[in-house]
């Protein structure tokens, strides 16, 4: 089906944001007026650089409060129509956006609204253009879709037709039984169909509209089930993505451009229009892979915790630190990070490796070219958002590229100890990438996201969603601050699985190990909240370690001070505890602001 984009939805100028929708795979574009009136090209020349584009334009928008106005009024609309259309023509659009009005000039008439868009569509269609009714959440008298269509149907005019918008849609009512009405608009009236999703907010709708927006399968609204509706009704017209977005308006275009375009192509997926190839999700952790330029801190570190250097790669600086089955390399090669240690790239473990990557590179992942050695396995590897390298592996499955062959052993492994795996992993997102990670980590690896959760830090507000699959074996929390100019105490982590949190804990201190230092405040609180046998909570607060509990069982955790841009910290969940202890990340935040400051960090 062919996929659309509004100008309003990506930054930059015209000329940019256009050859972005271009680049994304996008077939068409509804030019914002807004964007035209700021663009020194004229409209033959934005017609032209749409042409060479391979862009059609579906759509030109908005215009505002045209009905239900008193005679003059309407004749002063019909003269601004007619300039409208002759612009269009110039333009090669041939539909036009009407938005419900809000004046405070219009009447609560339906006969007059439907007689005034009758006239401006028989205006319209000597000009050889539709007109597209659509219903504003906050329009003054008309602000459902059903209304809307009672006025467009009252008209019975060939050129006017419905523009059905998600947003206006189901920002009002988002029960299932609101969509019912949508089965009686004949498909080839609906002359639109504009796409948005947004979170589930309690605020103003004018403003949750002009704020937060975003792309299908972003927010919590399901976009999806009305897109069901509207196909029903035989509806052959582009699926058009139409989302107001702070964010989206400060971020780069290209990167936009692709995040909106995977998201209708998830969006086809869902309804049963498209069949890209098959979601394959990870089973396990391979590996976290570090790059740093301090390899002796982090060696003395990995070692207190009870890594063990235990293979060499055969062509690059990269060791392998293993304790059970959890896995760290360590890269210490020319590209190190300027900020220190940091988190490159994970191995996930996958039953398909090449099925995945298929899948990834269909939803328009980055496929990740490999410089490689003749004899290294053959991996496949995509990029996350945030820059991370994504490797698809199969460990010591026939017929699959073993990555573990590309490394020489130099010691034997350590006896199961402290650590038994990796229990998950905390990736900060860059400021204006977090629902576009999300949307990929769900839509290219198969991951099931959690409710997001906001986190009180010392010097603004953290969001935070975690990923998972079926079984908990492959979790990774999202994060990201509140602004741009959050520095680098939002670092990743790497959260180590242990059955005796105390025991490794000590273990790691008795090897040189340092721990986060919690604020004795915190504990006096714990003691109030929940009850501990003797001497628990003092062992606790000797070696900083955090407690938590939900509806399934207990969490206990520790942390070591963060090395660079990252940190590790020793986790022990009993009784099928499913969260990441988030009431403790604001003390835990706390401490490391604490912490970065004593050191000078």
């Amino acid at each position: 089906m062919r996929t659309s984009i509004a100008t309003v939805s990506l930054s930059g100028s015209l000329t940019e944001k256009l050859t972005a929708a271009s680049r994304a795979g996008f077939d068409g574009v509804e030019i914002f007026e807004n964007d035209l009136l700021a663009s020194p090209l004229t409209p033959e020349e934005i017609r032209a650089r749409c042409a060479d584009l391979g862009l059609t334009i579906d759509l030109y928008q908005p215009m505002r409060d045209i009905e239900a106005v008193p005679h003059a009024e309407f004749a002063r609309n019909l003269r601004r129509a007619r300039h409208k259309f002759e612009l269009m023509n110039r333009l090669g659009a041939d539909t036009v956006l009407v938005c419900s009005s809000v004046s405070p000039l219009a009447v609560d008439d339906d006969a007059l609204a439907a007689a005034q868009l009758g006239q401006l569509a028989d205006l319209a269609q000597d000009f050889g253009i539709r007109v597209a009714y659509e219903a504003l959440a906050w329009g003054r008298h008309v602000s459902t879709y059903d209304h809307a269509w009672h006025i467009v149907e009252t008209a019975g005019h060939p050129a006017l037709g419905a523009c059905l918008d998600s947003f206006h849609i189901l920002s009002r009512d988002s029960d299932p039984k609101a969509l019912e009405g949508i089965a009686y608009i004949p498909g080839e009236k609906i002359f639109f169909l504009q796409l948005a999703d947004a979170p589930l907010l309690a605020m103003d709708v004018l403003q949750w509209s002009r704020h937060y927006r975003c792309f299908p399968g972003q927010g919590g609204f399901d976009v999806a089930a009305l897109v069901r509706s509207v196909l029903h009704t035989g509806y052959d017209g582009p699926l058009s993505l139409e989302v107001f977005n702070d964010v989206f308006r400060q971020a780069e275009a290209g990167p936009t451009a692709v995040d909106a375009r995977r998201s209708l192509l998830v969006l086809q997926e869902t309804v049963g229009i498209a069949a890209p190839p098959a979601c394959v999700a990870p089973t396990g952790i391979t590996f976290a892979e570090l790059v740093t330029p301090d390899a002796e801190h982090l060696s003395g570190v990995l070692g207190a915790l009870g890594f063990a250097r235990t293979a060499r790669h055969r062509s690059k600086p990269v060791d392998l630190w293993q304790q059970g089955e959890a896995r760290l390399l360590v890269n210490t090669g020319t590209a190190v990070r300027r900020d220190g240690t940091g988190l490159a790239a994970i191995g996930l473990e996958s039953p398909d490796p090449t099925a995945a990557a298929h899948r990834a590179e269909a939803l328009l992942a980055p496929v990740l070219p490999r410089r490689r050695a003749l004899e290294d396995a053959q991996l496949d590897a995509v990029l996350a958002p945030d820059g991370t390298e994504l490797f698809f592996c199969a460990t010591d499955r026939p017929g699959h590229p073993n990555w573990r062959a590309d490394f020489e052993d130099i010691a034997k492994a350590p006896a199961p100890g402290r650590t038994a795996r990796i229990d998950h992993l905390a990736l900060t997102q860059p400021w204006h990438h977090f629902d576009e990670a999300t949307l990929f980590h769900r839509s290219v690896l198969g991951l099931h996201a959690q409710e997001s959760v906001d986190v009180a830090d010392p010097y603004g507000l953290m969001r935070s969603r975690a990923v998972t699959n079926a079984d908990g074996s492959v979790r990774i929390a999202l994060t990201v601050g509140a602004a741009p100019t959050d520095d680098t105490v939002h670092a990743q982590h790497i959260a180590l699985a242990t059955d005796d949190v105390v025991t490794a804990a000590r273990r790691f201190v008795e090897a040189g190990g340092r721990l986060l230092p919690i604020p004795a405040n915190y504990y006096d609180d714990l003691a109030a909240r929940h009850e501990f046998t003797d001497g628990e909570l003092e062992t606790y607060r000797e070696l900083g370690i955090l407690y938590d509990r939900d509806a399934h069982g207990e969490f206990r955790h520790c942390y070591t001070p963060t090395i660079g841009r990252v940190f590790f910290e020793l986790v022990q969940r009993d009784g099928g505890y499913r969260g990441y202890g988030a009431q403790n990340a604001p003390v835990r935040l706390a401490a490391q602001h604490t912490a970065r400051r004593l050191t000078g960090g």
